[in-house]
């Protein structure tokens, strides 16, 4: 065996792509991805997060010339005081062969180890933890949600019997958006919150993206800079994140809370589940792709949703907010004969944030999907812990 580092060529670039192809022909409920959204994150002029970091990709070649893995690993110059530095790695996809596993892990732990890493998470993405972060261990019986992982069985005791430990786990909650049995507590709390004058809920408007981009910022930085491992949102990158999402953006999904004088408290954030046509595209978003898309979506092809982020600032935590504005876009389902939307896949709950836990499970939502995100010190005598629990 024998690895390749892809770097800038072309045929290599394409069989990082297409490597999982061949591996995920027998998996009914496998999607691929769409090539653009694995591409863009190791493009430079895409992905802010290489203005303090590097990536690196590498395809494993068998003796005989055959692709049977690939990886990539990344790291940021951002680690805070009194942290252990920390890489990643992700896109990890081999044959069933510990073997070329672990030569595979290895160039991630050897490369990261002379940019001064102590340790790696993985399998994590170059970028926000929406995409493609974690390891599957439930939920093979049901298709992934847009941008979220789908990996192999055997890649758990590879992971685990390299040394990687359990980081902490995150789960995929489902409900029905109309009929879901929520509990009369949730329903008491929305409707208080809903008759108090003092907040203002609006979906979205495409005409004002930018003013959203910045109140999402101000929610984010409050509500979820404080989690392990987040970072703060700069605008920038709130603006680029939400015109790379103007084109999937369905105004009544996305919904913000504000106080009457106009401040962010909350927002929840729903996009259509795109892999209902994803799934036909084959990775490909070219001109015919797009007319291919165009023509499902009329067809009335988007019947899930995924609820991408929710958050509430902390001086409006336990107040009510969460369960006003969490049911807030569902009081259209009610309302409209029309609606096209059934389900809602809430995508990214972290065990490590027991109360969301116990609110998500209060909206008559069932965990369809659980991921794991591990890591590993180089360090053996480095003491490990899980992820510490907040709120």
């Amino acid at each position: 065996m024998f690895l390749r580092e892809v770097g800038d060529d072309a045929r290599l670039k394409k069989t990082f792509l297409e490597f999982p192809v061949q591996l995920y022909a027998s998996d009914p409920n496998w999607i691929r991805p769409l090539d653009n959204d694995i591409s863009s994150v190791f493009d430079p002029r895409k992905n802010p997060h290489f203005k303090q970091g590097e990536a690196i990709r590498w395809i494993l070649f068998s003796e005989s010339g055959e692709a049977i893995g690939r990886v990539a690993a990344f790291y940021e110059r951002n680690t805070k005081e009194g942290e252990v530095p920390v890489g990643g790695m992700g896109f990890f996809e081999c044959i069933e062969d510990e073997n070329a596993a672990f030569m595979l892990f290895d160039a991630c732990k050897n490369w990261l180890a002379e940019r001064g890493m102590e340790g790696m998470d993985g399998p994590i993405n170059f970028g926000e933890r929406d995409s493609f972060w974690g390891l599957m261990v439930k939920g093979w019986e049901f298709e992934p949600t847009y941008k979220m992982p789908w990996t192999k069985p055997y890649y758990i005791p590879f992971f685990e019997n390299y040394g990687f430990q359990d980081y902490f786990q995150q789960y995929v909650f489902v409900s029905p958006i109309a009929g879901a049995n929520v509990t009369q507590g949730i329903e008491e709390k929305a409707q208080r919150i809903f008759e108090n004058p003092d907040y203002v809920f609006q979906h979205i408007e495409k005409s004002n993206l930018s003013k959203y981009a910045e109140d999402f910022r101000f929610i984010f930085n409050a509500a979820w800079a404080k989690f392990p491992g987040v970072k703060e949102m700069s605008s920038e990158s709130a603006q680029k994140l939400v015109k790379t999402m103007k084109p999937i953006i369905d105004e009544q999904l996305l919904w913000f809370a504000y106080t009457t004088d106009g401040t962010p408290v909350a927002f929840f954030i729903v996009i259509p589940d795109l892999n209902q046509i994803v799934k036909h595209l084959n990775g490909k978003l070219n001109w015919w792709g797009m007319i291919k898309f165009l023509l499902l979506k009329l067809k009335g092809t988007l019947t899930r949703t995924c609820g991408v982020i929710f958050g509430v600032t902390p001086d409006h935590q336990g107040k009510g907010v969460e369960s006003a504005i969490a049911l807030r876009f569902r009081e259209v389902a009610r309302t409209n004969p029309f609606y096209p939307y059934s389900t809602m896949d809430m995508n990214w709950v972290g065990d490590f944030n027991p109360k969301m836990l116990r609110f998500v499970s209060q909206l008559g939502a069932t965990n369809d999907k659980t991921f794991i995100t591990y890591r590993i010190f180089f360090n053996p005598n480095q003491p490990f812990s899980r992820c510490p629990k907040v709120g």
